[in-house]
């Protein structure tokens, strides 16, 4: 069967002048000429828009680095330099055991020397979400440099590095164990408890002082602001042991304001604590330092923290040139800090002497401790 092949059409064949001018219309002309402007403005806003957002995550990067900048300048305090890094061990705050050495200084604004009034050396655990608060009397008898001098004295000649050497050799025999190290006089530590709302303690011992305290602190459980808790801290000369009741206060202190920013402020406000710590004590912990181990530290039962004071004694038998010091009970010393390097409770004593035999956490010291604790230690 004879079939036709049907012509093609030639490439390049011009439109039949109908056709060109229904394409090529003054309307279709407007239509082409709209949907392009229609494109490039969306080209224009998606520009737009990415370029704000860029702008707002570079002001963001910005603010944030220039916010990080101040925090860390805050945070050395111009205390913290070269020297004091040195003899630092290296350790990793969120994943290992470190211990960090607090101090509470007399300092007063202006005041470029100043004494320690309260020296803490703390063992932190983050694995086991455990804290050990361990008091060192400033009245402590130490050899630094060559000379007999109490250990807060040591923070007088030569500032962080002194004391963090001073307690180096008196808890490891000389060995750089200490991690990190914080300071605060006695108006940051008011003004850092009012900055988190204040903080709760079963006061074990009431305050009336007139003669050298302002305020007086009835026994019992109350909240207490920066004021208050400070004179707590600072309370001695009517207890019958002096300065081992202050210090039992002084970790009482510690810890409700350790249980205050771990367990008592809602996370999402935890920069902001941040930047209040920051303008109240001077460390060795970096921002990110603090918020691992905060995070890391979260949930902690405060109660079951370890606490005791060096063993030591004052009396007629401990004056050295005429002066009055604390000595310690090397022996019973090495022992304790063999059971806190291993995490153990350290079995420290709680007020003069050695005798170890009583309460051992800070649950038990402030009369908190659950009955799920008691019935552990039994």
């Amino acid at each position: 069967m004879n079939s036709r092949k049907k012509p093609v059409q030639q490439a390049g064949r011009p439109l039949s002048t109908g056709a060109s001018s229904r394409i090529y219309s003054r309307e279709n002309i407007a239509r082409y000429s709209e949907r392009a402007h229609q494109r490039r403005r969306s080209r224009m806003i998606r520009r737009g828009v990415l370029g704000g957002v860029l702008a707002v995550l570079l002001v963001g990067v910005v603010a944030a680095g220039a916010w990080f900048i101040r925090i860390t300048g805050n945070l050395t305090g111009g205390i913290i330099n070269s020297s004091v890094l040195q003899i630092l061990n290296d350790s990793d705050v969120a994943r290992e055991p470190f211990y960090m050495l607090l101090l509470g200084t007399d300092g007063r604004p202006g005041e470029t020397e100043y004494r320690s009034d309260s020296i803490i050396l703390a063992r932190i655990d983050p694995t086991q979400k455990q804290a050990s608060l361990i008091s060192i009397p400033r009245d402590t008898k130490v050899v630094y440099k060559g000379e007999t001098m109490k250990i807060n004295a040591t923070h007088f000649y030569d500032g962080p590095e002194g004391v963090i050497r001073a307690v180096n050799d008196l808890c490891f025999n000389g060995e750089d164990k200490i991690s990190h190290y914080a300071e605060i006089d006695f108006e940051g530590m008011e003004k850092l408890i009012d900055a988190v709302g204040g903080i709760d303690i079963n006061a074990t011992e009431g305050v009336n002082d007139p003669s050298h305290l302002d305020i007086v602190i009835e026994p019992g459980e109350q909240h207490m602001d920066g004021a208050t808790a400070l004179t707590y801290a600072r309370a001695r000369y009517q207890y019958s042991d002096g300065d081992y009741t202050r210090m039992r206060h002084q970790r009482q202190v510690l810890g409700a304001l350790a249980n205050k920013i771990l367990n008592g402020i809602d996370p999402t406000s935890i920069m902001g604590t941040i930047e209040s710590v920051s303008e109240m004590v001077s460390t060795t912990l970096s921002v990110q330092d603090i918020l691992a181990v905060a995070n890391a530290m979260r949930g902690m039962d405060v109660n079951s923290m370890y606490v005791a004071n060096l063993p030591s004694w004052a009396g007629e038998d401990t004056y050295v040139n005429g002066q009055s010091y604390v000595f310690v009970d090397e022996a019973e010393l090495a022992k304790m800090m063999e059971r806190l390097d291993a995490g153990e409770d350290p079995q420290g004593p709680q007020t003069m002497g050695t005798d170890s035999s009583g309460d051992s956490t800070l649950g038990d010291i402030s009369g908190t401790a659950s009955e799920d604790d008691e019935n552990s230690e039994e």
